[in-house]
């Protein structure tokens, strides 16, 4: 009974979201998936956990429907890929990333695109973000992220890092890795 209501509010999620995956052909006209899933971040409550899973099921490369996006939390490339049972706290930026399966991230952690985002030119100016490269940040299944935490290179399954890290190397699978810049205290 309990899931046939969760596939109820899902189905209903999808009908009132699909205006604006239409407007944003799907995600493919960045300037306008900007603002809906900006709009998007602001609805509370478990009504806007459904509609948030219901436009990013429409619109990201890959985005499992039972995810969880909480408020205030939004994706700022459509190039991202969500797995099954992801849970992500409210106030979340997520770039270019892949999530694996049950990965569960807490509040106010920034998944950023990459590295190289805002090049100096040959005077040393600083460039647009237009200018820079944007290659996808993985995070493995099973892992935690603590509040808080800027991830900016590849974490492997089952790692936590912890509130507040700056993950700017990658970590490899079932480590624990803190501080600024994270660094591994635990392996298994």
């Amino acid at each position: 009974m309990k899931e046939a209501g969760k596939l109820l509010a899902r189905s209903i999620a999808v009908l009132i979201m699909l205006p604006a995956a239409i407007l944003c052909a799907f995600g493919r006209i960045p300037f306008i998936f900007t603002i809906v899933a900006h709009a998007c971040s602001r609805t509370p409550g478990i009504l806007g956990d459904y509609v948030r899973s219901a436009l990013y099921w429409m619109t990201l490369r890959d985005f499992a429907i039972d995810a969880r996006i909480s408020f205030g939390t939004f994706f700022a490339h459509r190039e991202a890929s969500v797995g099954s049972s992801v849970y992500v706290g409210s106030y979340c930026i997520l770039g270019r990333t892949r999530i694996g399966a049950q990965t569960q991230i807490a509040s106010h952690v920034q998944i950023l695109s990459g590295k190289n985002q805002h090049p100096r030119d040959e005077s040393g100016q600083i460039q647009g973000a237009e200018h820079g490269e944007f290659v996808e940040v993985s995070v493995g299944s099973n892992c935690w992220i603590g509040a808080g935490a800027i991830v900016m290179a590849n974490i492997g399954d089952g790692s936590t890092i912890g509130a507040g890290a700056v993950v700017t190397n990658p970590i490899p699978p079932n480590s624990v890795a803190v501080g600024n810049p994270a660094r591994i205290i635990r392996q298994a």
